[in-house]
């Protein structure tokens, strides 16, 4: 499931002219690995469609305007775990600090829970630790997949991919536990936020919320010695 997981952190990532030019390489990968139902390709074929044809700066608009202006949308995962909670930033340190026992570093300004570096950490890891890994927040991708339905969006199809490769049933409590940790929608408190940050368009320019800048080059090196940064 290697290259599946890194195929959907590619998708998830921040749209570039990168990720534009290999949408039909991913796409392979996916079918060959074989790791999804083909009802699952189908699902994530309209996304797949879009990313390849759409306007790049129409992709990065769209995504910031999803994904880094609704906290109830955040691609952080403890956002949705620990919300508020100060315990947030001891499990940021406790992941990070997973990432460097298994020789993997981060760029400045990425962060540990983002999830398609998240997705990148795991799909490096040895096959069953690798499962457990995507398993563990399954009721979270399974409550993001909900939400995106909602919404209309198609990147709800990654979502419903994760919950088919965490190979396990959300347990229903703990999906309800995710929607009450969610701090609520304040598009005020997010504006002030990114008052002096505004998201770049620009191609060349990193994702301003953190993330993977050359996720497709995974899916070219995925033999290369474990030592290496992550999101790289």
């Amino acid at each position: 499931m290697m290259f599946t997981r890194r195929a959907l952190a590619a998708w998830l990532a921040y749209p570039s002219p990168d990720l534009q030019a290999h949408v039909g390489e991913l796409r392979e990968a996916l079918a060959r690995e074989g790791a999804l139902s083909r009802a699952e390709r189908r699902r994530l074929e309209p996304l797949l469609e879009r990313l390849g044809s759409t306007d790049l700066l129409d992709l990065q608009s769209d995504y910031s305007e999803l994904f880094d202006r609704s906290r109830s949308l955040s691609l952080h995962l403890f956002e949705h775990v620990h919300g508020d909670n100060r315990e947030r930033g001891q499990a940021m340190i406790d992941l990070g600090q997973q990432y460097v026992d298994h020789g993997f570093f981060l760029q400045t300004g990425e962060l540990p829970d983002f999830i398609p570096v998240f997705l990148e950490f795991a799909s490096c890891l040895p096959p069953d630790e690798s499962r457990d890994m995507v398993a563990q927040p399954v009721h979270v991708f399974a409550a993001l997949a909900e939400r995106l339905d909602k919404r209309g969006t198609l990147y709800a199809a990654i979502f419903h991919s994760l919950v088919q490769l965490a190979g396990e049933r959300p347990d229903a409590d703990a999906v309800a536990e995710v929607d009450q940790n969610t701090p609520p929608q304040d598009p005020a408190d997010i504006d002030e936020e990114w008052e002096e940050a505004p998201v770049s368009f620009m191609a060349s320019s990193p994702h301003q919320m953190g993330g993977p800048t050359g996720v497709v080059a995974k899916i070219r090196a995925g033999n290369r010695p474990a030592n290496r940064e992550s999101g790289r």
